[in-house]
């Protein structure tokens, strides 16, 4: 590891001052940034530490949703009854990733811009056109088992490793965030995450020096959810394919459906072709099948990675499934 500076922010505002400093980057959790630092992909110069900073609430918005600060720890935002009461499909993704000890130390913040899992990005001796601009994809002619089956390029077919933003993905979140003059704006979470294309490096719409405030979510009574997550081990693992759903029915048919996907492209996927065939038919295998069809229409394999295909769309099948069958979140 490098030498580095370490600065303790003690408001926003001297956070985002030091953030201007050549090689400057904040560090909140260091759950995933404390990796790449000693595997030598990241190199910050002057670390600013943002954990004290007072941004751990979680509170009713004034639109009727939920204000959740970027310092909220991964395990106080899965445990909270708010959370648990009107955003389960939330609560369940958390509660799949990582360990305990992870999630007591990772911040919502920072959750939503871990890296990718990808190992050729992790080993500095390989191509990775994520982690070094023009230098190739290793992946796509190597061990690609866990890779990109939608939205992947020739440049890129890494995945983000994020199980929280897959939920919030498919609960419509917003992220807000401030800039260097502590204007604040909000970007919406399908909006947030970048495709590779031909610069698979830059992954987030985030401008240099921005810093995340809060995410917040919409009103609540969205129907039934659910969090199914493939992987494999029954802990400690990340995604193969995680399916996020939400489904609103009444009187026999679905009134509204929410489907994202993680695992399966270099960010969270939704899917609003299969969200509409959903919409006005019954809650059959049918018309569970179609959706999940058009849902990985395009889907494309890289060998090591091909049986994600179908994994998925089983995956989605029995998702749907289980939510008609149950009785709500």
């Amino acid at each position: 590891m490098k030498p580095f500076v370490y600065e303790r922010a003690t408001s926003p505002d001297a956070a985002l001052a030091a953030r201007a400093r050549p090689g400057a980057t904040f560090i909140s959790g260091g759950t995933n940034l404390l990796d790449l630092m000693k595997a030598g992909v990241e190199r910050p110069r002057h670390l600013i530490d943002i954990s004290r900073l007072p941004w751990r609430e979680i509170v009713p918005s004034d639109e009727g949703g939920l204000f959740i600060g970027s310092q909220t720890a991964n395990s106080e935002l899965a445990g909270h009854p708010l959370v648990r009461e009107r955003y389960p499909l939330l609560s369940q993704a958390l509660l799949s990733g990582a360990s305990a000890q992870l999630r007591n130390k990772a911040s919502t913040g920072g959750n939503l811009l871990q890296r990718t899992r990808c190992p050729y990005f992790y080993d500095t001796h390989m191509a990775c056109n994520k982690r070094d601009p023009g230098s190739g994809c290793a992946a796509l002619a190597g061990h690609n088992r866990m890779s990109a089956i939608l939205g992947a390029s020739e440049a890129c077919i890494a995945v983000h490793p994020s199980d929280m933003a897959v939920a919030l993905t498919a609960l419509d979140a917003e992220i807000e965030v401030l800039s260097s003059t502590g204007v604040a704006r909000r970007i919406p979470i399908g909006d947030f995450y970048e495709l590779p294309g031909t610069t698979p490096h830059i992954e987030t719409r985030l401008q240099s020096g921005e810093l995340i405030r809060a995410v917040r979510l919409p009103a609540g009574g969205l129907g039934r959810q659910r969090y199914r997550k493939v992987r494999d081990r029954a802990s400690y693992a990340f995604a193969l394919v995680a399916v996020a759903a939400v489904l609103e029915i009444q009187d026999g048919i679905i009134q509204t459906a929410r489907l994202a996907l993680g695992g399966v492209a270099a960010r969270p996927w939704r899917s609003a072709v299969a969200e509409s065939a959903l919409v006005g038919q019954r809650p059959r295998a049918a018309a569970f099948e179609a959706a999940a069809n058009a849902a990985l229409e395009g889907a494309r394999g890289h060998h090591g990675n091909d049986f994600k295909i179908e994994l998925a769309r089983r995956t989605i099948v029995r998702t749907l499934t289980e939510l008609a069958d149950s009785t709500g979140g």
